[in-house]
């Protein structure tokens, strides 16, 4: 029986990917990107995406203003960390459909806090009555308000599972 996905061993395939396109640190260009500057998702109740994000989660809100491009809309912006915004919009008179995960589309947003931090919040979420995922004692996945996936992972940065990325 298979857990995940197919049953084919695609180690091969991901070899020669890596061999076709992974080069090694000292033969890479500089990325042209300067980092994530926000990373933009839709909420349903601003009042409450704020709660969730700022009192249960404890990233502080930190700018609030209308959207430039939809009058009358929201746009709100939460500290993740490391210079790092997660933003908000609601688009009031839309009607728009519930979360569905789509090709392209967002799986879901991995945010990196410190051990003691993520059992705090681990321990917040679960008193809220929010179910977590809790995969290896590092990872907790569970939905934010509007049904988006969300991630806290006890790991740095450039650390996926003990794989240093970069």
């Amino acid at each position: 029986m298979t857990e995940h996905g197919s049953d084919s061993d695609r180690s091969e395939e991901w070899a020669a990917l890596r061999s076709r396109h992974l080069r090694p640190r000292r033969e890479r260009p500089v990325s042209a990107g300067g980092g994530v500057h926000h990373f933009a998702l839709l909420c349903s109740d601003v009042e409450r995406t704020i709660t969730f994000y700022q009192d249960l989660l404890e990233f502080p809100l930190v700018e609030l203003f209308e959207n430039r491009d939809y009058r009358g809309s929201t746009h709100l912006f939460f500290d993740v960390g490391h210079d790092n915004y997660l933003a908000y919009f609601d688009f009031p008179g839309l009607d728009l459909s519930d979360y569905a995960e789509v090709l392209g589309g967002l799986h879901h947003i991995a945010l990196s806090v410190t051990s003691e931090t993520w059992d705090r919040l681990v321990d917040k979420l679960d008193e809220a009555g929010i179910e977590t995922q809790i995969v290896d004692g590092t990872s907790a996945y569970f939905t934010g308000p509007d049904g988006e996936r969300l991630e806290l992972l006890s790991y740095p940065l450039n650390d996926m599972y003990g794989t240093i990325v970069g």
